[in-house]
């Protein structure tokens, strides 16, 4: 049996594509306006509750300042970020992966097991038995498939030019616009942290294997 289903392959390896670019494309965007504001309104630096950097452009796309550059490689990858999300969820249900191996049981949520499982992470013990993945990673993988990727699905949509008069329900019930481009920006920087923590502990823990098995599937040992 494969560890990871063809499905779970594909959409990795999109996934991964379109969130370089989507965040890249985004620095780009921020640049245009590097202050992000909670609610309906926001434009003066005393009313911010974040001024970030200007980011340099060996981090953006395109490499040098562009909005409308910017805003085009954006909504280029939003497209099949978002119907590869659907794609995933849809197949996870249909093949059980989410139910056999990300749903979470009580008693790994148990204080004793949690620190049990944390100490083995400082260790670098990320070997675990009786199912594919231990209860840190399902929760890792849970919040970043049932809520950051989501939401940056919602507050793109939010906050893009051409959706926003369609969806004022939804800019309203997330506290405005302004809020929700601040949502979308910490949504933004969340997944980028998963993202750093992902690509660490997979070069801690058997990397050749680690990409192989996720190129032509591996073989499930549990």
């Amino acid at each position: 049996m494969k560890r990871h289903a063809l499905s779970t392959r594909l959409w990795h390896w999109l996934n991964l594509l379109c969130v370089v670019i989507l965040f890249m494309s985004g620095l780009n965007i921020s640049n245009a306006h590097p202050r992000l504001y909670w609610g309906g309104w926001g434009y003066s630096a005393a009313d911010a509750w974040l001024i970030l950097p200007r980011f340099p452009g060996w981090m953006t796309i395109p490499g040098h300042y562009s909005l409308a550059g910017a805003r085009e490689w954006h909504v280029l990858m939003a497209w099949p970020f978002a119907l590869g999300l659907l794609f995933m969820w849809a197949a996870m249900l249909l093949n059980r992966h989410f139910r056999r191996d990300l749903v979470t049981t009580r008693d790994e949520w148990r204080w004793s097991a949690v620190r049990a499982d944390i100490v083995k992470h400082l260790r670098l013990d990320f070997h675990h038995e009786g199912s594919k993945f231990n209860f840190l990673q399902k929760l890792a993988y849970g919040l970043v498939l049932g809520v950051l990727l989501p939401g940056m699905v919602i507050t793109g949509m939010g906050i893009s030019p051409g959706m926003e008069p369609q969806l004022s329900w939804l800019i309203d019930l997330l506290g405005g616009r302004q809020s929700v481009r601040s949502l979308h920006f910490l949504f933004a920087w969340a997944i980028f942290t998963f993202f750093v923590l992902h690509v660490a502990l997979v070069l801690l823990s058997n990397p050749l294997k680690q990409l192989r098995d996720m190129i032509t599937g591996g073989r499930d040992a549990a």
